[in-house]
Formats: structure tokens, sequence, C-alpha cells
């Protein structure tokens, strides 16, 4: 009787009747009580409770049950019987005739509460509200009369889920606990700064102010968990996080002066140093890859490739910063082997191997890809995608995103980068070809996600000529691909 918050539709006698129960607040329980009482009952004894029908002036019309045609005549004896049982007094004027006999206010049920509640009516609806205060019922299937069920709910993801490839790739890096509540304190300045007007400065300060206080009681679990050969650059990182130009504490500066521009710059500025920090604690893989994996190239940290790209047509890149057109355009990608070390480590070793070069470009939906498939080169890797929460890769397996299953390495950031599927299995990636995604929000799902969320092995994130990638068409090509930093992390097959 009190499940929470769905209208009741009853067939009862022949005729249809429906009582809405609102679940919001517990004085509302007795009414609903008397409501379903009332839509049950068919019978004499049970509606004459409700006493003589009265028009109601102040009640909207909305808030008026009106039986069915079959059941006016039953209304009609009711009413009589009830104005025997309760006569008015002696100083109440007599009701005013309504134009419908059978319309009965939701004042009539309050006057029922008042009077009709006896014996067993009042210990049953006694129990009703204690059930429903001591066990509330899950509201979890609750629809409203006025939406219609949906069969199936798409998972709402986290709103901050990142937007760009340096925020992905910080995020990723798999260091201490200490420099990750720093990070996530300075973080949420970054949501604060998208507030329009009024922007919650003291709360920024208090952020900062938290993450100051973390770096310096925690300074020796910071710099004791960089390995020796880092020492000296990590302790010169560390001050230059809290006093340094660019530090915390010129922050809180920017912060005071209630200058938004400021505030954004100082905040890059320090969280570019928490990620350097970072990166310096986590010098290699914090997960063992499965034994059957060990025959493919793998990259066991950050390496960057710098793509040079020209025109086809013989035509020319515009910056969109100013500048002269250009028939060369440089785009550079960081390739993140912590999450997706096979993909990131045969994509790298592609690129020494000059597999790249003169490579033509394609343009799909919301994609830029490589048109080749050299099935000379490269290595059928396992599609290569790791949770968020988890500690290590899954293989062969996508995510669902309607689960609320999200990827470390977003595909839905301007610039991410990823491998096609293979033509021979979707459980693999190609061997070469490569593609950067155009994430656009106004083409995405709930949340803001891509709808291929979780579908591609994402390894890395254009952080440099991100405008460039809007302006490359069809049958522009790869001038050049150059590994120019983390060759160092680079395992080859033939090196085990």
């Amino acid at each position: 009787m009190v499940h929470g918050g769905l209208k009741w539709i009853k067939k009862r006698s022949g005729s249809l009747v429906t009582a809405i129960f609102f679940p919001f607040s517990m004085a509302a329980a007795p009414v609903a009580f008397a409501c379903y009482h009332v839509s049950l009952s068919s019978d004499a004894s049970a509606l004459s409770l409700l006493g003589k029908k009265r028009a109601a002036p102040h009640i909207p019309s909305l808030l008026l049950w009106r039986p069915t045609d079959r059941k006016r005549a039953a209304c009609v004896r009711i009413s009589a019987t009830a104005s025997s049982k309760y006569p008015l007094s002696k100083n109440r004027s007599p009701p005013r005739e309504s134009s419908d006999s059978c319309l009965i206010p939701m004042s009539s049920v309050f006057s029922w509460l008042y009077h009709g509640l006896k014996g067993h009516k009042c210990a049953i609806v006694a129990m009703l509200i204690f059930a429903q205060i001591s066990f509330p019922l899950s509201m979890s299937n609750w629809s409203p009369w006025f939406a219609s069920t949906a069969n199936a709910v798409l998972y709402s993801p986290d709103t901050k889920v990142p937007r760009t490839g340096e925020l992905a790739l910080r995020r990723a890096i798999p260091a201490n606990a200490i420099m990750k509540a720093i990070q996530e304190s300075l973080e949420d300045i970054s949501y604060l700064l998208r507030i329009p007007q009024r922007k919650p400065y003291g709360t920024m300060e208090g952020d900062v102010k938290k993450a100051i206080k973390i770096a310096t009681e925690e300074k020796e679990s910071i710099l004791g968990s960089i390995p020796k050969e880092f020492k000296e650059k990590g302790s010169v990182l560390y001050a230059s996080l809290l006093d340094g130009k660019g530090g915390l504490q010129n922050l809180i500066e920017f912060i005071k002066e209630q200058d938004p521009d400021k505030v954004s710059v100082g905040l890059s500025s320090s969280l570019d140093t928490v990620a350097e920090l970072e990166l310096l604690q986590a010098p290699g893989l914090s997960f063992l890859l499965p034994e059957q994996y060990l025959k493919y190239p793998r990259l066991t940290g950050r390496g960057t490739v710098e793509f040079t790209i020209e025109r086809g047509d013989g035509s020319t890149f515009f910056p969109t910063a100013g500048g002269e057109p250009k028939s060369l355009a440089t785009v550079q990608v960081v390739l993140d082997g912590y999450s997706s070390p096979l993909t990131a480590g045969n994509f790298a070793k592609l690129v020494l191997d000059g597999a790249y070069d003169g490579v033509r470009l394609k343009c799909a939906n919301q994609a830029i890809l490589s048109d080749n498939e050299l099935e000379r080169y490269g290595y059928s890797v396992p599609i290569e995608v790791m949770p968020s929460g988890q500690f290590e890769p899954l293989y062969k397996t996508t995510l669902s995103v309607q689960d609320g299953e999200l990827p470390v390495l977003p595909l839905s950031v301007y610039g991410a980068v990823a491998m096609a599927h293979s033509v021979d299995s979707d459980d693999y990636s190609s061997p070469s070809q490569f593609f950067f995604y155009l994430y656009d929000k106004r083409s995405a799902g709930l949340g803001g996600l891509s709808f291929d969320e979780g579908q591609f092995s994402v390894f890395g994130y254009t952080t440099a000529g991100r405008e460039v990638l809007s302006q490359i068409k069809t049958g522009d090509f790869i001038r050049s691909a150059k590994l120019v930093h983390g060759q160092d992390r680079l395992i080859l097959p033939d090196a085990n």
C-alpha cells in the first residue's frame, strides 16, 4: 500500500479508479491511505466516512476525485446517508449545491481523517506511517505520473572527466598518493574558475592552503618515493612548487587579487610542477604484464612523437594565433605507456622504423586516419584499455559506459590518439593504422562522452598543434614522424 511514488491503478467492480500517493512528506501518508481506501471501497459504509459532499471553491479541480458515471447513483445515496450520520451544527449554514454532486474535494479527506479514524483503522494508519519511517522503500523504480517509463537508463558519468590531453595525462601518472591529493586539491580550482561572474575565491584559497599543508607535512614521503638518481631534481621541483615563481605561494597572491587570468596561469604552472614530480616518482610500470604479451614492444613510461604535416594540394596552414601561413605544420603527441604500454610501445617502434613517413591522411567523421594498413609493419596488439580505479589494463575487452566504466585515457578529448580496429578481429587493434579523434560535444552522448568511449586503445594525446588538426584535409600527408623523447623507456622484444 505504501510503495513509494507510483500512480496506483486498480480495477475493482468493473471500474478503473486511480489514486495518487505523495511520498515526499510524511504528513501525506494518512492522506494517501485515505485516497487508497476510498478508491478500493465501493460500498456505502466506506464512502460514507467522507461526509456530505460539498463544493470547494478554493480547492483546484485537479484535487477533486470524479467517480465514473456508473457510481453516480451510489454517490447520491451515500451523500444522504452521510448527512444523517453527521448533521450540521446550529451555527453552520447549509452547504451550497454543487454543479456536480459526485465531486469529492480533498478537504473532505482531511475531515475523514479527523472524524473517522477509529479502532483498527487508526492502528493500520499508525502502522503504515511507522513502517514508512522505519523502513523507507527504494525509489529506484519510481516513475512520475507525468513521465513515460523508460526501458533502460544510461549511466550518467562523473562530470569531471578530463577534457584536455594535459589533464588526462596528468591523472594517468601512477604517482605517490600524497602527490595525487595535492593534484586533486589544485584541480578543483580549475572547475571553480568556470563559474561565471562571482567566483568563489575564498574556496580557491582554501584549496591552495590545503595543498601547501599536505606538501609541507609530507615532505619526507614525497621526496622519499623518488629514486636516488632523481633526488636532486626532485628537491629542486619541490622547492619550486612551494616558493618558486609560479608556485603555490604566488598562486595565493593571484587569488587574493581576484584576477581570473592570473589565477589560471599560476594554476597551470603549479600543476605542471606537480606532474613533473609525479613523473619522477613513476620510473616504470606499476604492474606486471601477462607473460604472453612480453613478446611485444612496450613503453614503460612517457614518450613524445613529433609529426610534420604537409598539404597534399600545395596550399598552406593558417596559424590560429596569427603569424605567417606555412606549407608545413607540426603536431606533437605524448604517448602514455603507463596505461597502454603495448599499444604505445608498438607505435613508438613504428615511428623509429619510419613506418609513417610519407603516409597519407584521410578525414572521416570526427577522426583523421592514417591511410595505411601495412602488413609488413607492426604487431597485432590486443585491445588495451585501463579502467579508472584499476591498476592494470584489460586486454581484448572493451568498457561499458552505460554500466559506469570509464577509461583512464578517455577518447572524449579533442586530439586523442588511438589505434583503429583490426580488419580481422575487434579484439585486436590494427598493426599500424591510427587516428586523431576530433571530439565534439555536440555529437556526444550523455555526460559529454563519445558513443565510442571505451571501445578503442587510446595511447596518447595531442599536446601541441591542436589547432592544425581542424585544418587537415583528405590527401594531406605525414612528411615525417620522429620519437623525440622516451626512447630510453622503449623495450623491444629482442632486448629481453
